[in-house]
Parts: structure tokens; C-alpha cells; sequence
């Protein structure tokens, strides 16, 4: 089967969340079961001279937007047996980073008609199915149903759309229709990309793909409810027929602690170098070395989505514990600045990490011994199948993929490969941590549920079977 991977980001080329993740190990996985998989992406400034320089120039052609033809290089390269393809313009893409620009609208209204147009340039590739992700791919699935569905090239092409993040929906004018994705006024409608008084390219993928998909089963469930639903959990029930979850994965040769070159490696069968790497944590955060009293750590961005108005509501009672926090990652200011605040008011006690270094969060991964993630809502997360690889009990609140990936843990049974809470209370959450905290001082309990985690596996090489059989429902329909 012939695959058209479709992508604003892919690790190891250019990261800003989950997205990128996810964006090279499926079709990493994909591949590995012998599928012709390939990847488009935009070429960032950022992307590294390593990469930059091992690319080969396929095309040079026009793209239009709106009125005007603008120019696109299609650059190439193979990584890991993958052929990767790089649309090439510098006005839209020699930029830091990949989004928040005013003109975000235009950028990907290119890239979006860049894709249909770099196609006929691949060699001997005429995808059977073209896998879109996320509101900056969603008008491929709109130009591939009703502008480019009589060119050879996609004869047969069906199109999958992928949501990771219902929230972030490429909503934008309505100039946008004529002025940059050259279609006509009719798809200014509610059952078309008409959001409110603007667009959606989020609304475009959900109504003219094939299929939709999401990145976990219990996420598929929320957004057709209002609450989780963004304004499109009408839409989302009227085309749930077509609306599937499928929980991500991780991928393991990047996440194994017997591998990982920035600690000091163990398995299940050398857990006592998980207390090394904890006293080595304990060091670089500035905090008294001591194997008693548990690390709990947030590795996320910090926005509200992540559950942090209730670590703040409570931070002085957890304080009171005997424990350690410790906090990586960058985000609105208001909340580095309040974590930044409690670090230099109780050093013992917190610290924290205003960045993101991916030494420092294989370094937090290992050494702690809970991983806190409260989440307002999370599609999937990656976060806790990370940390239960490194034997780090995830502490979640019971929503989309952390519902389907934790185990609570129970005490009758001896089951469970974490701890989590139901509402989004800010006590609930206090109290689970107390008794994840009270399970800590029961070293053999918590041993058998360090074990639990490190052996569930979350293996995309599974995932991508799922995926496999939607692909083929519906090029067979």
C-alpha cells in the first residue's frame, strides 16, 4: 500500500509537541511491516544543518494561492528507509518555529495546495491513502474530494484526518475561501468549512475525509460531547460513523532506560539504578539527597490544558508533604513565573526547569518516582507511557489517553500501573497524592507496581496494525 504521511512536524527533523512524535514513528511502523510510506512536511528554518545538507532538490513549481502562483521547491532526503519530502518556500518558512504567525492562515492554505501539486513529482507514487494530521494539513482532504480527485495521480486516493488536539482548529476569516484556497463561495456553508462568522481547516479535514480518526478511544468518545468538543461535537456525532480512536504509542528505541545515553542504565532486572539516577536528579535540581522521601515531576507545557490551576490552587499543601517536586518545561508566563517563585522560596522543597532539554527529561523520567499529570483534558499524552517505561508511576486524572493507558493501582488485587482521579478538583487531586505517597513508604507494593509499568508497552508496531485496517476499509470501498 501506497502512503502519503501528510505533517506540519515529524521527530527528529522539527518538534513542538506530541504531533512530531507520532508523525515519524507510525510511519516508521508502518514501513517495518514492508507499506510504502512517505512523508511531506514543511522545510522550517529550524531545521537542522544535519538534515539541511543531506537533501536533495526533486522540483521547482508553481503553487497557487488565491490569485497569485507562488514558488515551491520540493526537497528529498531518506531517514531510516523513509523518504521524507520538504516543501520549500523561504517567505512562508524561513521562520523560528512553526506556528503563531499572523499569516498562519496563508502559510498553510500553501502548503496544504503544495501537497497536492508535489505529488506527480514523486517517483512512481500514486498514494492509495493520504493521512493528514491536524488543522494545518485539513484542507488536503477538501482539494483531494472535490479539486483534485480527476488527476491520475490520486485515481485512487482515499484520505485519512487525524485529530490530536481538537482545541488548536486553524480557524481564520472568511477571505480566506477566495483570497488564498482559490475555492468557491458554496463552501461557506455550515456543512462545509463555515465556522461562526470564519473557517475551519480543523472542520475541512472532519467533513470531506474518508475517515477521522483520533489519538485515543475515550478522546473519540469526549469530543462528541459538549464539553470537549470545541463547537464541533454536533459535527463530530453526525460523522461519528466514520470517527474511530486509536491510542498512540511510544517508541522504544528512544525510550528505554537500558539504552538512554543521559543516565545510568536499568531494567526491570537492575531496578537499584533507578535510586542512582534519583540521587543524581536530586543533585542537578539543588534538592537534599535522600532516597526516602519520593520525587514527584511534571514534564509539560505549561498551560492551563495540563491541569496546572490545580497544582496552584493546592501547591502549598503539597509543599507540606514529605516530598520533592520538580518541574520541566516552558509555557505561558504566568505559571513559570509562579514555579520559579515557589522554587526560590523553598529550594528544599521544588525546583524547577524553565526549558526544555530532552538530557534533563531523561534525567527526570528515571530519577523520580511519580509523574503528576492532572490534565484538564489530554487526546492521548505521551508523557505517562514515557515515565511507566522508566518505572515512574504516572498520577492522572481519568481523561482521554490517560484513561486508557493507567491502571489505577488497587490495593486488594495488587493491579494497577498507576494512580488516578475522576474530577477535576484540585482536593481530589491532593488526596490521590497523598496515598500515592503513603503506597511509596510500602517499598515492596511500590516495587511490584514499578514492575507493572515497565511492563506495559504501548508498541506502535500494534497501533499500526489499526491503522492498516482502516487504510484498507477504505480503499476497498
Amino acid at each position: 500500500m501506497k502512503i502519503l504521511f501528510v505533517t506540519s512536524e515529524a521527530n527528529p527533523f522539527i518538534k513542538t509537541g506530541g504531533l512530531a512524535d507520532v508523525s515519524f514513528a507510525l510511519p516508521k511502523a508502518l514501513h517495518e511491516k514492508g507499506e510504502d510510506v512517505r512523508i511531506i512536511m514543511p522545510k522550517y528554518e529550524d531545521i537542522s544543518e544535519d538534515f539541511t545538507s543531506k537533501m536533495t532538490q526533486l522540483a521547482t513549481y508553481g503553487v497557487s494561492v488565491g490569485w497569485r502562483n507562488q514558488y515551491c521547491g520540493l526537497k528529498y532526503l531518506t531517514y531510516d528507509g523513509i523518504p521524507v519530502y520538504f516543501v520549500d518556500n523561504e517567505y512562508y518558512f524561513k521562520r523560528h518555529g512553526c506556528y503563531g504567525y499572523f499569516d498562519d492562515g496563508e502559510r498553510f492554505s500553501y502548503f496544504c495546495r503544495a501537497v497536492m501539486e508535489s505529488v506527480k513529482y514523486m517517483d512512481d507514487f500514486y498514494p492509495d491513502v493520504v493521512h493528514c494530521n491536524d488543522w494545518q494539513t485539513g484542507m488536503v482532504p477538501l482539494y483531494l474530494s472535490e479539486i483534485y480527485k480527476d488527476r491520475p495521480e490520486f485515481s485512487k486516493a482515499k484520505s485519512v484526518f487525524t485529530i490530536h488536539n481538537l482545541k488548536y482548529q486553524g480557524v481564520f476569516s472568511h477571505s480566506v475561501i477566495q483570497e488564498l484556497l482559490g475555492i468557491g463561495e458554496e463552501y461557506f456553508s455550515e456543512d462545509k468549512i463555515k465556522f461562526y462568522d470564519g473557517i475551519s481547516f480543523m472542520k475541512a479535514g472532519i467533513v470531506y475525509a474518508d475517515k477521522i480518526t483520533t489519538v485515543s478511544k475515550t478522546y473519540a468518545k469526549e469530543i462528541q460531547t459538549a464539553y470537549y468538543g470545541e463547537g464541533l461535537d454536533g459535527l463530530l456525532r453526525q460523522k461519528s460513523a466514520k470517527l474511530v480512536g486509536i491510542t498512540n504509542g511510544i517508541d522504544y528505541s528512544s525510550n528505554d532506560p537500558k539504552k538512554d545515553k543521559y543516565i545510568v542504565n536499568y531494567g526491570l532486572t537492575t531496578l537499584k539504578n533507578k535510586a542512582v539516577n534519583k540521587e543524581m536528579l536530586q543533585q542537578l535540581a539543588g534538592l537534599p539527597v535522600n532516597s526516602d522521601v519520593p520525587v514527584i515531576a511534571m514534564v509539560t507545557r505549561l498551560v492551563k490544558q495540563k491541569g496546572l490551576d490545580l497544582v496552584t490552587r493546592v501547591i502549598e499543601d503539597i509543599l507540606k508533604m514529605n516530598v520533592q517536586l520538580i518541574v520541566l518545561g516552558t509555557g505561558d508566563n504566568d505559571y513559570q513565573d509562579f514555579f520559579e517563585y515557589y522554587a526560590s522560596s523553598y529550594p528544599a522543597k521544588i525546583a524547577s526547569f524553565i526549558q526544555f532539554n530532552n538530557a534533563i527529561a531523561s534525567k527526570v523520567y528515571a530519577g523520580s518516582d511519580i509523574l503528576l499529570m492532572p490534565s484538564l483534558f489530554e487526546p492521548c499524552g505521551l508523557s505517562q507511557m514515557i515515565a511507566m517505561a522508566y518505572g515512574t508511576l504516572p498520577l492522572v486524572r481519568e481523561t482521554g489517553g490517560l484513561s486508557d493507558t493507567v491502571i489505577p493501582y488497587n490495593e486488594f488485587t495488587g493491579d494497577g500501573n498507576g494512580f488516578s482521579f475522576t474530577n477535576y478538583n484540585a482536593h481530589d487531586m491532593l488526596n490521590v497524592i497523598e496515598y500515592a505517597v503513603s503506597c511509596y513508604q510500602d517499598k515492596k507494593t511500590w516495587t511490584k507496581l514499578v514492575k507493572n509499568a515497565m511492563r506495559t508497552k504501548f508498541e506502535w508496531k500494534t497501533q499500526a496494525d489499526e491503522y492498516l485496517k482502516i487504510y484498507n476499509e477504505i480503499v476497498e470501498e
